[in-house]
């Protein structure tokens, strides 16, 4: 029944900045952890950061700690901010999401193993 969606994806130089969002639908946030991943030609699949809609914790990968925010928006829509890019932030970014299990779940496991819903993605290309 949940449904989602990703938006805000293009073309940037280095050190510039986008923002995605991803857009859900049938079921209310608050039921799931949601992730961004991303994935680039030749490159295994990463999680890039995940909420846990319930408490707000949040979950980095080390690469983008420090550059990238996740955050809800409205009660939706999770927000990924992303600061000063990089060429290796390319790739397509997926929203997922998986069923909350109270402590049994937490952001930092669903970011290891992806989510059991996921959208279509949206494209990140950043180069100079």
């Amino acid at each position: 029944q949940l449904q989602l969606v990703e938006s805000g994806g293009g073309s940037v130089q280095p050190g510039e900045s986008l923002r995605l969002s991803c857009i859900a639908s049938g079921k209310s946030l608050s039921l799931y952890v949601i992730g961004w991943f991303r994935q680039a030609p030749g490159k295994e699949r990463e999680g890039v950061s995940c909420i846990n809609s319930e408490d707000g914790s949040t979950y980095y990968a080390d690469s983008v700690k420090g550059r990238f925010t996740m955050s809800r928006d409205t009660e939706n829509t999770v927000i990924l901010q992303m600061n000063n890019l990089e060429p290796e932030d390319t790739g397509v970014y997926y929203c997922s999401a998986e069923v909350l299990f109270g402590p049994l779940t937490s952001a930092q496991r669903v970011c290891a193993t992806g989510g059991d819903v996921w959208g279509q993605g949206t494209q990140v290309t950043v180069s100079a």
